[in-house]
């Protein structure tokens, strides 16, 4: 078959795309015929080398797909061949990756498509639509009613944190660049500030006079400060991208409010966790609620290049589908 792998730890350009031996699933895993594949943060980070994880070479990369059934082992009941399937959870804790024309997946690991819904626009929100739900409800304890602050909410997972947090009726205050502002809006935020505006902290003091109950920073830019001040009493900060920063934080004020802070990576997950976070993506995809905001599609023989795009920072707001056989 082929797929796009890297045979050491490093940069893009030890992606190659080539020949490999097809994948045998064992008892409890799928065979899956990959109709396409994506790109993440996360890749980047364990194709470098940043994030450490079990790998063995030649590692098939790529954390996502969608397909269809090829075969299922004895121990994998509920798959049959050709049901249109999906995963998110790939490449890593030494599993092999999806990018490929084939792929197997641990039956726990694996999700059936909603009928009617396209399958490479699926596979686009997955991860970002998965990372935002655990954030929000199995880290954030995010429940009807609370106020969520999202920074960075036009990317790709911000934009997941705020449909995500609106589908179950919470009020969401956004940042994001002045241009993405309108994006943001009309996904269901309540309030959209300029990052950038020197007034904002005092603006989103005014939009939640009594603080924020989470507190999502999907920028990376995780200012601790700043974030402890806008939470409510019993308030919860969510860390969610932090590879770029270590700062410092307020101890003393987050104690005096009862405030909490958990990081959070989605590597950790258990496949309970990303199980409990399918039902809701399954159901958000199905009613038209959860999408890419720009979707590319791309041959999986240049996955190399949108890892490079990706680590140039121009793939803003926009998810490449890779798709095997080109």
């Amino acid at each position: 078959m082929r797929a796009a792998f890297i045979d050491s730890l490093g940069p893009a350009e030890n992606i190659r795309y080539g020949e490999l031996p097809a994948p045998t699933p064992g008892p409890t895993d799928v065979l899956v015929d990959v109709l396409g594949t994506t790109v993440n943060p996360v890749d980047i980070l364990l194709r470098s080398g940043v994030f450490r994880t079990p790998v063995g070479f030649p590692l098939v990369i790529g954390r996502d797909l969608v397909g269809t059934v090829a075969a299922a082992g004895p121990g994998a009941p509920g798959f049959a061949v050709g049901d249109l399937v999906w995963a998110n959870s790939l490449g890593h804790g030494g599993r092999p990756g999806a990018a490929a024309e084939q792929a197997v997946v641990a039956a726990d690991r694996l999700y059936h498509l909603p009928a009617g819904v396209d399958p490479t626009a699926a596979v686009a929100v997955v991860h970002p639509a998965a990372t935002a739900y655990l954030a929000l409800f199995t880290h954030g304890r995010v429940t009807a009613g609370d106020t969520v602050l999202v920074l960075g909410a036009a990317g790709n997972v911000g934009s997941a944190v705020v449909t995500l947090a609106v589908d179950a009726g919470a009020r969401v205050i956004a940042t994001a660049a002045a241009a993405d502002l309108d994006h943001c809006r009309a996904l269901g935020a309540e309030a959209a500030f300029d990052y950038r505006d020197p007034k904002l902290v005092d603006l989103i003091a005014a939009a939640r006079p009594d603080g924020v109950d989470a507190h999502l920073d999907c920028s990376g830019r995780n200012d601790l400060t700043e974030a402890v001040e806008l939470l409510a009493p019993r308030g919860r900060i969510v860390v969610l991208a932090a590879t770029g920063t270590d700062p410092v934080l307020p101890v003393r004020r987050l104690y005096m409010k009862d405030c909490s802070i958990a990081g959070f990576v989605i590597s950790h997950a258990t496949s309970g966790e990303l199980a409990e976070a399918a039902g809701t993506i399954n159901r958000l995809l199905a009613n038209g609620r959860l999408r890419a905001r720009t979707l590319e599609r791309q041959p999986l023989s240049a996955a190399a290049e949108v890892h490079r795009r990706m680590e140039r920072g121009r793939l803003h707001g926009r998810r490449v589908v890779l798709l095997p056989g080109g």
